[in-house]
């Protein structure tokens, strides 16, 4: 597992920052192509919403990339805080590799 000090982007960021922003999209616009309600990409772009696999299909969608891409990204995420969180490396730490599995 490579372990980085450096936080990845977010989804939020990427979102906003490499799409969004270039594409003059607002919210509502996004939500609208994206067939969801305003507070779900309000969610997603103020990163108090997760990409899921539905969310990652319809923005691969939309946008014209793949859900890999997107789901990358949250994943990316998820492992950092995981890996960066006290409470969590002590979760991880109490976990004990089995002989032959």
């Amino acid at each position: 597992m490579l372990m980085t000090k450096r936080k990845p982007a977010t989804v939020a960021e990427i979102l906003v920052e490499e799409f969004m922003t270039p594409m003059n999209l607002t919210q509502g616009a996004l939500a609208q192509a994206m067939g969801v309600q305003r507070k779900h990409v309000n969610e997603l772009c103020n990163n108090r919403r997760n990409v899921t696999a539905a969310t990652a299909l319809i923005l691969a969608r939309v946008f014209g990339n793949s859900p890999d891409f997107w789901l990358n990204v949250q994943r990316r995420n998820d492992l950092w805080q995981a890996m960066n969180s006290p409470r969590e490396r002590e979760r991880i730490k109490r976990a004990k590799p089995l002989k032959a599995a």
